[in-house]
């Protein structure tokens, strides 16, 4: 049911909201994707970058995802290999954190928050809102009253500029990052108030072992997205990455 519902929303050319911190998305392609710098292709090309993913990200509104890569090494077309991180801008600073969990609870009523833990002593709320029609926010497809999605969390940069909580911004960060308003790789300077589709880019050769060590892929197979921040920006909800699009951008 949720492959069904994203595989759609892409289709249709709409995004993919990954909700609160750890929620993701898996897509492939039906051949593979090379790492540009350890080819004999042009890099003149969209900087030498290998592909991109396209958010929402404008100027004061950025709900950054971490990207993951893998290869097919056994062949069987799925991904259950091994996944490497793209590093980004904030990869080994002291408030990213590579091993973060979250446990989310699911609710015992309808239209009610979602409550969680992680495994650094902190809980909170995802906040269900109004505008939204699903009576949950838990997914309905996990059966269990509780689940725990692990992953690479940014420090976040979320501010309520009015300081009377009416004008929340989510500040940018350098690069790296899915539907991040990036003044780097993004290659563009318009600042999309209009939340249009645009792209983050990404190279293959940024890869890097969950200790931080540079990785050698020649090509991948897979890329996952997943929400990189656990916060609530006030009334707008939960900081929850969103995708339009996945591009090959060597292929014309």
């Amino acid at each position: 049911e949720p492959c069904q519902y994203a595989e759609g929303r892409l289709a249709q050319k709409a995004y993919v909201s990954l909700g609160g911190f750890g929620g993701y998305i898996v897509v492939g392609f039906d051949h593979s994707i090379k790492n540009r710098s350890q080819s004999n292709l042009s890099t003149t090309t969209a900087a030498g970058y290998d592909f991109a993913i396209m958010g929402n990200s404008f100027k004061g509104s950025s709900e950054p995802g971490i990207v993951w890569v893998m290869q097919d090494e056994n062949g069987n077309g799925l991904p259950d290999d091994n996944w490497y991180e793209l590093k980004g801008s904030e990869t080994g600073k002291p408030g990213t954190i590579q091993d973060y969990e979250a446990t989310y609870f699911r609710p015992a009523i309808p239209k009610s928050n979602t409550l969680w833990i992680d495994n650094l002593g902190g809980k909170g709320e995802v906040d269900w809102l109004g505008f939204h029609q699903q009576p949950f926010y838990y997914p309905n497809w996990v059966k269990e009253n509780t689940y725990t999605l692990r992953g690479t969390r940014l420090e976040a940069r979320t501010e309520d500029e009015s300081g009377q909580g009416t004008y929340w911004v989510n500040k940018e960060f350098d690069w790296g990052y899915a539907d991040n308003f990036s003044p780097i790789d993004r290659l563009t300077d318009d600042i999309n108030y209009g939340a249009a589709a645009n792209s983050n880019h990404f190279k293959i050769s940024n890869a890097i072992t969950f200790e931080g060590k540079k990785i050698h892929l020649e090509y991948i197979d897979f890329i996952k997205v997943q929400t990189g921040l656990n916060v609530k920006a006030g009334w707008l909800g939960e900081n929850s990455t969103e995708v339009f699009k996945f591009v090959d951008i060597q292929v014309e």
